[in-house]
């Protein structure tokens, strides 16, 4: 598969998917607008598929011979709230050559069509931000230490997927992101991490939220280039809790607040809020894709709860979708037409791809 990655760049500097890095093809639809939501272009309207309630975002498209097309994505509504759970069969495919004045439809059982695993090509990855400051570790540590646990349960899978992968940061008054535990696809080691937590952990009671903001988004920013450099591709969440606001006054809400919002796309930022001290206004914006609120410590799960169902579903969103195409070398460059439709939900997105090489045997 990596091979297929790295041809991949060659394939878009020849721009053989005239899609690849073309800024007219990226989706927009005039809606969800927040972002980049990746390569394709809208539909012809030779197709009549009618308003796109769902959002397809291609990240990535590659082919491998003797004739398969993959093509990897995310869906989202119209707001940018992640679909997932779709099957191969909720999919149609839409085909148009040289030779045709309109799409046609291909049949998904005699193309082999099916949703692959995406493990080869994509890596998401959890940061878990935790406010450790003294009036978390005087007053609400263990309701954290739980919440925090059910969080992991929810998040990580029970078999080891060296795909989906967190870690654990802490923060007080200091300027330091503390590392509590690194990047794992271990469950056990994470959860082992959070009961070692003693109140005797910080020395410095304030709080530099806006620091932990933006030291968080970094750090993210760089496993967004880690997966890059080892052709595949990532998506990152940022989960931040706190119960207060900054204290420590190193950093500006405008430093923080600019980080988030400039941060790659494939970067989702999540707060969670304990308490009566906290701004609900700039937790909502530090939590840009979801923030959840605990009015009290016996609320705390609940919220973790809410959020780890939330960042959940943002991974899994992400699809590889592939198909043998009945197209043959000399056929040249085909557009692509991918439907999806969830209950009385639809969208779609339309691509090209090359059929140079091309003959049967495809499975």
């Amino acid at each position: 598969m990596k091979t297929y990655l790295k041809l991949l760049s060659v394939i878009c500097t020849v721009i053989l998917f005239s899609s690849c890095g073309n800024a007219d093809d990226d989706v927009n639809f005039d809606i969800n607008q927040a972002g980049s939501l990746g390569l394709g272009k809208t539909v012809d309207q030779c197709l009549d598929l009618g308003e796109n309630d769902l959002v397809l975002s291609i990240q990535d498209q590659f082919t491998t011979l003797p004739g398969k097309v993959s093509i990897f994505f995310r869906v989202s509504d119209k707001t940018g709230n992640p679909v997932p759970g779709l099957t191969a069969e909720q999919f149609t495919i839409y085909e148009q050559g040289r030779n045709d004045d309109c799409f046609n439809t291909i049949s998904a059982s005699e193309s082999y069509a099916r949703i692959s695993p995406n493990s080869q090509i994509f890596n998401n990855s959890t940061l878990l931000v935790l406010d450790l400051s003294n009036s978390v570790l005087s007053g609400s540590l263990e309701e954290l230490k739980s919440a925090t646990t059910s969080f992991i349960t929810n998040v990580m899978p029970a078999v080891e997927e060296g795909s989906f992968r967190m870690a654990i940061y802490w923060f007080d008054g200091e300027d330091e992101l503390h590392l509590l535990n690194p990047l794992t696809a271990s469950r056990d080691e994470l959860i082992a991490a959070v009961a070692s937590i003693t109140p005797a952990i910080s020395n410095d009671p304030s709080t530099d939220l806006y620091g932990a903001v933006i030291k968080s988004a970094n750090i993210a920013s760089e496993l967004l280039i880690e997966s890059t450099n080892n052709n595949s591709i990532g998506a990152t969440s940022v989960v931040v809790f706190t119960d207060g606001t900054d204290q420590a006054s190193r950093y500006s809400e405008d430093e923080a607040l600019q980080k988030v919002n400039e941060s790659n796309d494939n970067i989702s930022f999540f707060a969670i809020g304990l308490g009566s001290e906290i701004d609900t206004e700039i937790l909502m914006k530090i939590g840009k894709t979801s923030s959840v609120f605990a009015g009290s410590t016996e609320e705390l799960e609940t919220t973790f709860n809410d959020i780890s169902l939330r960042v959940t579903q943002q991974a899994n969103s992400f699809y590889l979708f592939e198909y043998c195409t009945p197209k043959r070398d000399g056929s040249g460059e085909n557009n692509l037409v991918i439907q999806v439709k969830n209950g009385n939900l639809q969208g779609g997105v339309q691509t090209k791809f090359d059929t140079t090489g091309f003959t049967g045997g495809c499975q």
